[in-house]
């Protein structure tokens, strides 16, 4: 297939978790002969921190606004087979409107925030999606699973709601031996909802056991934020040292937000991240936490500092790692990239098999009046896993901190290779 994603961002994974979740898919369907071409709002905030600017298995392109969008990539978003707009594009909505409008093959929202985007529809806020489009859109695809799919199509008119999870490069996310720096670890962006369990699950453990080391990985915290002396402070951590983080730390965090808790069935990156890397994983409890890591065998849980403290000073090392092994063993089986790709590829035929249900004409496509007279069951099953055949791609390369420019400088020079699995 020929497929067109226009996403928040592939090239900086900068306060965001998209960029390594597109990564991922890209890689599982370049793997299985697709081309991809991803389109990149330019923003500086992105621009100055672009760790990867380009990728072999996807054409990378930036632009300036929707009028640039419209004016450079209207055929290739016409010839797609599959056209995908993810959740938080700027002037997501009106690129949502323009691609439904362009497009001949299926249409699809990637939603990598899910219950924040249904809050958002609930309260009036449609930057990015209003809810006449969720039904104008073939396909919705959820990081939230459950029953989120099914209350999608029935709130909503979506003909089509499926589950997509991230995924983990398998080359990229493997078990490191190196000697351990801290007891516990944590990497995310700061988040008002998070921060309290945050303080309850590390900070007030790293108080009470100050023998204990920690540490706190991840951008937008407050300067008002007291931390304790025995945790350390990291910025920004780009995706090729995250494996050297996790194998850094006898156990790593996991912290979910308010509205995915509220919600469910919502896994972060990062807990399929620090899976693969077989660390043993301390986290907060959700609804359907069980249905991808089975507790006490494969992850652990904690409500309070009581709980974490018990695993850090009492949990028997071997047991910590037999965790962390079986946690990777399930990932390496249902979370890789060649996983998710399939889903994708059978959601995208019955998606398909839907449009031919209907006669469309340009006119009711253009006004988004579509009928469907059949609708299948939420859910979805993924299919096999072969080949690797990658594209390559470019990128319209901006100078580091700039913002909207024009123009087609030549493209970057390649970065260091990055130190593979095995």
């Amino acid at each position: 297939m020929k497929i067109v994603i226009l996403g928040l961002s592939v090239t900086s994974s900068w306060g965001n978790g998209h960029a390594t979740t597109y990564r991922s898919l890209i890689h599982g369907l370049a793997a299985r002969g697709h081309q991809i071409l991803f389109l990149e709002r330019d923003v500086p905030w992105y621009a100055g921190n672009r760790d990867q600017p380009y990728m072999r298995d996807a054409g990378i392109e930036l632009y300036f606004g929707l009028e640039d969008l419209a004016s450079r990539f209207e055929r290739s978003v016409r010839t797609a087979d599959l056209v995908i707009v993810g959740s938080f594009v700027p002037e997501g909505a009106a690129v949502g409107r323009w691609a439904i409008s362009t497009a001949r093959g299926v249409t699809a929202f990637y939603d990598i925030d899910t219950p924040v985007t249904l809050a958002k529809l609930e309260s009036g806020d449609h930057d990015y999606l209003s809810p006449d489009l969720v039904s104008q859109y073939d396909l919705y695809l959820s990081f939230t699973g459950g029953p989120t799919p099914r209350h999608i199509e029935r709130r909503y008119g979506s003909p089509m709601a499926r589950v997509l999870y991230c995924s983990v490069l398998p080359q990229i996310y493997c078990p490191e031996k190196r000697p351990y720096r801290w007891d516990l670890g944590y990497l995310g962006t700061y988040s008002s909802d998070r921060q309290p369990v945050l303080e309850r699950l590390l900070l007030e453990p790293a108080r009470e056991w100050r023998r204990g080391r920690f540490n706190v990985t991840g951008p937008l915290y407050p300067d008002t934020i007291r931390w304790p002396r025995n945790v350390t402070r990291t910025v920004h951590l780009e995706p090729p040292l995250h494996r050297a983080f996790y194998a850094s730390q006898r156990f790593t965090l996991n912290v979910t937000r308010e509205l995915m808790v509220e919600a469910g069935y919502a896994p972060s990156v990062r807990l399929f991240e620090a899976g693969a890397c077989g660390v043993p994983v301390v986290s907060d409890y959700w609804e359907g936490l069980e249905t991808l890591f089975e507790p006490g065998k494969e992850i652990l849980i904690a409500e309070s500092a009581e709980d974490t403290l018990r695993y850090l000073r009492d949990l028997p090392e071997q047991k910590g790692r037999t965790i962390g092994a079986r946690a990777r063993a399930r990932v390496m089986a249902e979370h890789t990239p060649e996983r998710r790709a399939a889903q994708l590829e059978s959601y995208f035929q019955e998606a398909r098999a839907n449009r031919q249900d209907y006669v469309l004409t340009a006119s009711t496509r253009a006004n988004g009046n579509r009928k469907y007279p059949r609708r299948t069951a939420a859910g979805g099953a993924a299919g096999a896993t072969p080949g690797e055949i990658p594209s390559n791609g470019s990128l319209k390369q901006q100078p580091s901190g700039a913002g909207q420019g024009t123009g087609r400088p030549p493209r970057p020079a390649a970065p260091a290779a990055r130190e593979r699995c095995g």
